[in-house]
Order: structure tokens, then sequence, then C-alpha cells
């Protein structure tokens, strides 16, 4: 089998995303979208569902206050779970 160079344009913060996933799983990104698009051939479409979530109004509200949070320089983080039952005993 002859391969053939391509190149893509992905979202960096997507990339080391799935490169840390790829690695747990013991693939590269090549041999990851190598395996990708034999089941596009396979199945002769994408192998998985293209969907628009269905969130209600207080999950889309949960959502954006989670991200306003998660950018907020004041709000006390935690990097353990020891940390966080910690915190919340003070």
């Amino acid at each position: 089998m002859s391969t053939t160079p391509t190149q893509v344009r992905i979202d960096s913060d997507i990339k080391k995303e799935a490169t840390v996933l790829f690695d747990s799983l013991g693939l590269d990104m090549s041999s990851a979208v190598n395996l990708f698009l034999h089941q596009c051939v396979l199945r002769g479409g994408l192998p998985f569902n293209i969907e628009l979530p269905e969130y209600s109004q207080k999950t889309l509200e949960a959502m954006e206050e989670a991200r306003r949070i998660s950018k907020d320089k004041s709000v006390k983080s935690y990097d353990s779970i020891e940390e966080l039952k910690a915190g919340l005993k003070e």
C-alpha cells in the first residue's frame, strides 16, 4: 500500500486533545486519521451521526455561566480533589 502526504488544517486545541487521546490508545495522528477514513469508506459515509444538540435554555445558561467562571481569574481553582474538599470545609 502506498501512502500520500496530506495536509489538513486543525484547530490547535482540538489537535492537542486528540493527540493525548490517541496516545492513550497507542495511536499517532496519522494512524487515527487513516482509521477514520477507512471507516468512512467501509460504511459509505461518516462512521457516526452528525446532529445539532437540542439543549434547553436552562442548560445553555448553565454552559455560559461555566464558560464565564472558567475565565474569571478571581474564582478559586483547585488542582486536586483534596484541595477542593479542603476548600469546601472553609
